[in-house]
C-alpha cells in the first residue's frame, strides 16, 4: 500500500491515522467509563446498577449521548454568549490535543517530541482556561465560585505532581515518553519501585487535577449546585465530562509510562523460553488470561436470568477468544508486530487499573472540605515532593560519585522522605483545620 502514497505525505500518514482513531475512540471509552463507573460503584453497595437499556446496560452509554444531543440548549440570559459556547470546547480540546505526544505503544504516538511529557503537562493544564471562562461567561455567583476553586485546586496540586514527575526524570535524564520507557527497560525497574514517592504524590495530585472525589470540591453539589457546569445543560454540559474523563485517561496514561513501565510486560528480565522455541513464557501472559477470562464469561453465560443476557455474554466470550488467538497469532509475527500487539495490551491493563483505583477512591473516601484540600496540598504534598526530588538527587550522587547500585543508593534517600513524610503528617493535625473553620 506504501506505493499508493506519494512519498512527501507518507511521514504524515500514520501520524493522522492515530489522531483520528483517538478522535473517534476516546468519547466512547469515555461513555463506557462512565457505565464502568456505575457498575463498580452498584457492586460496591450490593446493587446492580444500569440494567435497562441494551442487556446489563450495555447501551446505556449510547442512550445517554443520545438525551444530551436531544436535550434543550439554555443559555441564561445575561451571559456572555461567545465565551459561553467557546468555554467547554476549550477544555475538550486541550484534553485531546494532550493525547498527540502520548506513546501507547513502541510505535503507536502522533508525534515522538523530545519534551514530550512537558508537553503535554503544558497542554493539559491549558484545559483551567475552559474552566475559568465557563464559569465567568455565566454570570452566576455559583458558577464564577466553583470556576475559582477549581483554579485554586489545580494550580496547587499541578505543582506537587509535577514535582513528583521530576524526581522520575532525574532517573530518566529524559523529557521523551519513549525513552523513559527505555530507561525503566535499561535499569530493569519500574520507577514506581524506585521512587514510591514521587507516585504517590502524583497519583494524589492527578485525582485533585482531574476533580474527581473525594477532591471534587469545583463541582460539590451540596455548596455550590453543581460549581461552574451550573448554567451548563445539554451537549455542552457533556463536553465538560468528556474533558473530565479525557483527562483522567490522560493523567493514567503518564502514570503508566512515566512510573508502570508503559507498553514493557512485567518482569521484563526474565527470558524463559518454551522448550525448543524461541516464545518466552511471559510473553503468552496476555493471551492466557484473555482466554481466562472467555472461559469465566462461558460459565456465567447458563446462569443470566434473560436469554439475551445469555447470548451477550456468549457473545463477549466469543469476543475474547477472537483476542486471544490474535494475541497467541502476534506470538509468532515479526517482533515488531509482536511488540507492538502485545505492548499495546500491557499498556491499555495498566491504565484501567490506574482508573479503577481512582473509581475505588470515589466510592471510599468522604470529600474533603476546601480547607482541608489546600492544607493538604501545600503543607504535606508539596514539601514532600520537594524533599522527594532532593533524595533522589542525593540517591544519584551516591551512584555516580562512590559506585553505589542503583538500589542501595535509594533506600536510605527512600527512608528519609519516609520520616519526612512522617513528620509533616503529625506536625499538622486535622484537627486544627477543624478549629479553623469553626471559628474557634
Amino acid at each position: 500500500m506504501g506505493h499508493l502514497i506519494p512519498q512527501s505525505i507518507q511521514p504524515y500518514v500514520l501520524p493522522v491515522l492515530y489522531a483520528v482513531v483517538i478522535v473517534l475512540v476516546l468519547p466512547l471509552l469515555a461513555g463506557y467509563i462512565v457505565l464502568m463507573e456505575r457498575k463498580v460503584m452498584a457492586d460496591m453497595q450490593a446493587r446492580l446498577g444500569p440494567m435497562r437499556v441494551g442487556p446489563h446496560g450495555l447501551l446505556q452509554p449510547i442512550a445517554d449521548a443520545v438525551k444530551l444531543l436531544l436535550k434543550e440548549d439554555i443559555i441564561p440570559a445575561d451571559a456572555d454568549r461567545l465565551m459561553f459556547w467557546l468555554a467547554p470546547l476549550v477544555s475538550v480540546t486541550m484534553a485531546l490535543l494532550a493525547y498527540s505526544a502520548l506513546a501507547i505503544g513502541p510505535a503507536f504516538q502522533i508525534a515522538d517530541l523530545d519534551i514530550g511529557l512537558l508537553f503535554i503537562l503544558a497542554i493539559s493544564s491549558l484545559g483551567i482556561y475552559g474552566i475559568v471562562l465557563g464559569g465567568w461567561a455565566s454570570n452566576s455567583h455559583y458558577s464564577l465560585l466553583g470556576a475559582l476553586r477549581s483554579a485554586a485546586q489545580l494550580v496547587s496540586y499541578e505543582t506537587a505532581a509535577g514535582l513528583g514527575l521530576v524526581s522520575v526524570l532525574l532517573l530518566a535524564g529524559s523529557l521523551s515518553m519513549k525513552e523513559i520507557v527505555q530507561a525503566q527497560l535499561d535499569q530493569g525497574v519500574w520507577f514506581i519501585f524506585a521512587v514510591p514517592f514521587g507516585f504517590f504524590i502524583y497519583m494524589v495530585g492527578s485525582i485533585a487535577e482531574t476533580n474527581r472525589a473525594p477532591f471534587d470540591l469545583p463541582e460539590a453539589e451540596s455548596e455550590l449546585v453543581a460549581g461552574y457546569m451550573t448554567e451548563y445543560s445539554g451537549f455542552r454540559w457533556s463536553l465538560y465530562f468528556l474533558a473530565e474523563y479525557a483527562n483522567m485517561v490522560l493523567v493514567a496514561g503518564i502514570a503508566t509510562t512515566v512510573f508502570l513501565g508503559g507498553w514493557l510486560r512485567p518482569l521484563t528480565s526474565f527470558h524463559e523460553h518454551f522448550p525448543g522455541t524461541s516464545i518466552e513464557w511471559l510473553d503468552a501472559l496476555p493471551a492466557l488470561l484473555t482466554l481466562g477470562v472467555a472461559l469465566y464469561c462461558m460459565k456465567l453465560a447458563p446462569k443470566q436470568p434473560v436469554k439475551i443476557q445469555k447470548f451477550v455474554m456468549l457473545g463477549v466470550a466469543g469476543l475474547c477468544f477472537v483476542v486471544a488467538f490474535s494475541l497467541m497469532a502476534a506470538l509468532f509475527a515479526p517482533a515488531g508486530v509482536m511488540q507492538g500487539i502485545h505492548g499495546a495490551f500491557w499498556f491499555m491493563a495498566k491504565v484501567f487499573s490506574y482508573l479503577y483505583a481512582f473509581l475505588w477512591f470515589r466510592f471510599t473516601f468522604p470529600r474533603y472540605r476546601f480547607d482541608q484540600l489546600m492544607r493538604l496540598g501545600w503543607r504535606f504534598l508539596i514539601p514532600l515532593a520537594l524533599v522527594n526530588v532532593i533524595a533522589v538527587g542525593i540517591a544519584i550522587v551516591f551512584r555516580q560519585q562512590w559506585g553505589w547500585s542503583p538500589t542501595v543508593s535509594l533506600i536510605p534517600t527512600t527512608l528519609a522522605t519516609l520520616g519526612v513524610a512522617i513528620w509533616l503528617a503529625n506536625d499538622d493535625p486535622p484537627i486544627a483545620a477543624v478549629q479553623t473553620a469553626d471559628g474557634e
